[in-house]
């Protein structure tokens, strides 16, 4: 395995120091990583097996990058407006429980 080494400067060395229990390396692995697959992403559309697979071992995906559409937030907003977003009287969830 090929190895990287970045300068920082000693406050900066100081304050990781603080979190010692942390691997600081794995930490800068996976985001080396996440970068590689986010612009892999944004060129094809698609990961590989052993991709999608780490992607779910660290619960994130390429999309949670990218900024949200206009029209998603707009419809969010008129749910939260809606029927859905009001208080339900305890008759009304007996009934809701027992359709579902």
């Amino acid at each position: 395995m090929a190895c990287i080494t970045i300068s920082v400067d000693k406050t900066f060395k100081d304050r990781l120091h603080q979190f010692s229990w942390i691997n600081w390396s794995e930490i800068a692995r996976e985001e080396l990583l996440k970068r590689y697959l986010f612009e892999k992403y944004m060129k094809t559309g698609e990961l590989s097996k052993d991709e999608e697979r780490f992607c779910e071992q660290i619960d994130w995906h390429p999309v949670d990058e990218l900024p949200i559409k206009k029209e998603f937030v707009k419809k969010i907003g008129g749910i939260r407006k809606g029927a859905s977003s009001k208080p339900m009287k305890p008759d009304h969830v007996k009934q809701w429980l027992q359709r579902l």
